[in-house]
């Protein structure tokens, strides 16, 4: 019997994470047949030998070394069987019905080539996960702190659309990557992502990359995910790294949509934001608020941030 969905999830170093949403998918499945994919990207914590032995109906690709995000969903997208195919980050959890109204959306809409569901925070409240366009703008608003200040401005709020409820279906520029599904192209094949990019911005990318070639691109908060935000990011050995790839990923997607030109500019920008964030961790480290044990940390990832974004385009792996 033809399979209506393939799932495919990425995993380093989130077992646990893993093991649940593994076992929401399996307690929630679709009414359709349905195949689950899991891609290891060679974690150190045991997550390939516990879906090996606790869910062996999950077909597995045991990966030596982290080819990151968008390369190791191409692994599965290339061999999934599914009509449709979702992309699903390991801190996930699938509730009751979500997966079924993502297929029934994609059927009853022909013009929507990617849907996402409403993701909820486990504090309860709903994460935004739409974009407008990526701009410069839109950066200068997030690294002065615009956005966060007046989330409810569509003038700085405006391309995570936190002014808007969340609560409708919306046609939108971009969603997350962490609950996307996708639909075949018409030559049999799932739309791949950009291998370029290791981590973060490969979302964007591919979204920017749908719309150009005419698809539409759908939230649909009938379908709701718990979302255990930044699993993977959140690893204090590597944040500093994840933040200054999340940096070169987007500049890469600068240099690519809107040229050479504006890749000096977006540096500029997150120097800026960096330099902020660093003095604002500097004040809170003399007033000991939080703690000067956080505080210091976050001044030592912010100053490597700094330094990452003034590096010469010589000096820069993108």
């Amino acid at each position: 019997m033809k399979r209506a969905l393939s799932i495919i999830i990425v995993n380093w170093n989130t077992r646990e994470h893993l093991r649940v949403c593994l076992r929401s998918i399996f307690a929630h499945p679709p009414n359709e047949p349905f195949e689950v994919w899991v891609v290891d990207n060679a974690s150190s914590d045991g997550s390939a030998d516990m879906v090996r032995q606790a869910f062996p109906q999950v077909r597995l690709i045991a990966n030596e070394e982290n080819l990151g995000y968008g390369r190791a969903n191409n692994q599965a997208l290339r061999r999934a069987e599914g009509e449709f195919a979702l992309v699903l980050n390991s801190d996930i959890e699938v509730l009751p019905g979500a997966l079924q109204a993502l297929i029934d959306f994609m059927r009853t809409h022909p013009s929507a080539h990617a849907v996402g569901g409403q993701l909820i925070l486990p504090s309860g409240q709903v994460q935004p996960s739409c974009s407008e366009r990526l701009t410069l703008w839109a950066v200068f608003c997030e690294q002065m702190l615009l956005a966060k200040a007046f989330p409810r401005s569509r003038l700085f709020g405006g391309y995570n659309l936190t002014w808007w409820s969340y609560d409708n279906v919306r046609g939108v520029e971009q969603l997350v990557g962490a609950c996307l599904l996708l639909r075949r192209q018409p030559d049999g094949s799932f739309p791949l992502f950009d291998e370029r990019y290791f981590m973060y911005a490969e979302d964007t990318e591919l979204c920017h990359r749908i719309r150009k070639a005419g698809g539409r691109i759908y939230y649909v908060p009938e379908a709701k995910f718990k979302h255990h935000l930044g699993a993977s990011s959140e690893q204090e050995t590597v944040r500093a790294e994840m933040v200054k790839a999340y940096n070169r990923s987007r500049i890469l997607f600068f240099r690519e949509v809107y040229g050479a030109w504006s890749v000096p500019i977006y540096r500029l920008l997150i120097a800026a934001g960096a330099l902020l964030r660093l003095l604002l961790w500097c004040g809170a480290w003399l007033v000991g608020k939080p703690t000067r044990s956080e505080a210091a940390r976050h001044v030592a990832l912010f100053w490597q941030v700094l330094k990452d974004a003034l590096k010469s385009e010589t000096g820069s792996k993108v």
